[in-house]
Parts: structure tokens; C-alpha cells; sequence
């Protein structure tokens, strides 16, 4: 994956790290949500 403004890119193992570390915050963030 490129980066648009920088053409950074980043390996699939890079990609499939970041990936799953915003499906973790996503799935936090609905679970503290559902607490309020």
C-alpha cells in the first residue's frame, strides 16, 4: 500500500499489523461506548 502524498510504502506484514490494531481500538471504542 502506497502512501498517496509520500509514496511510502509499507510491507503486508506491516499492513496486516496496523490493520488488526485499529480493528482492536474500533471494537474498544464500541465496547466502552456501550458502558456510558
Amino acid at each position: 500500500s502506497d502512501h498517496i502524498r509520500t509514496h511510502e510504502q509499507t510491507t503486508a506484514a506491516e499492513r496486516q499489523t496496523t490493520f488488526n490494531d485499529m480493528i482492536k481500538i474500533a471494537l474498544e471504542s464500541v465496547l466502552l461506548g456501550d458502558k456510558e
